[in-house]
């Protein structure tokens, strides 16, 4: 691919984590724009027409980076989208591939992981199997992901389904954050 058909849109609710991702980018001669969120990055797909996309699964306000990894899907099947999580969990790679990331990563990834990403737009089979057994702490920590990703991110209402406090909830996924 030539420099200067790689247009990548970084959707991150972080400046200082995008502003970082996108100067080591654009070393590697990709024209890079940003997004915080849906509201900002619809505009700039028909604008910027990007190639590859690295999108942060839980942005601010609890909203969630899926609906812009479907928008951009949607926009263009061929873009390369890469989804960046500190909240990594089965339920939402499960949804972010079949809205159309080619790939999931969990932080702390750098850019030498994305770029990679990119280039394994097809899955393999040499994925190592392992036989470890998921621990307790490991299901229920899928569970809530499950239902936060049901539930669109919001918190209050995942508290509800699951039948805890929202408190407790909030403090559970404080703990486990990757960011």
């Amino acid at each position: 691919m030539t420099t200067e058909k790689r247009r990548l849109l970084i959707v991150e609710d972080d400046a200082t984590f995008a502003r970082t991702l996108a100067r080591s980018f654009e070393r590697r001669g990709y024209v890079v724009q940003l997004a915080t969120g849906l509201e900002t990055l619809l505009p700039l797909i028909e604008s910027f027409a990007p190639t590859h996309a690295v999108v942060d699964l839980k942005l601010q306000g609890d909203a969630s980076g899926l609906a812009c990894v479907q928008a951009l899907a949607q926009h263009d099947e061929g873009m390369l989208i890469v989804v960046l999580t500190g909240f990594a969990s089965i339920a939402t790679a499960v949804e972010a591939i079949k809205l159309g990331a080619c790939h999931y990563l969990a932080k702390p990834s750098n850019t030498d992981d994305i770029e990679a990403a990119f280039q394994r737009g097809e899955g393999t089979t040499e994925v190592e199997l392992t036989n470890r057994a998921s621990s307790i702490k490991t299901l229920e920590w899928e569970r809530i992901h499950e239902t936060l990703a049901e539930t669109g991110f919001n918190i209050s209402e995942t508290a509800r389904r699951l039948g805890m406090h929202r408190r407790t909830l909030a403090r559970k996924l404080d703990k486990k954050q990757v960011k």
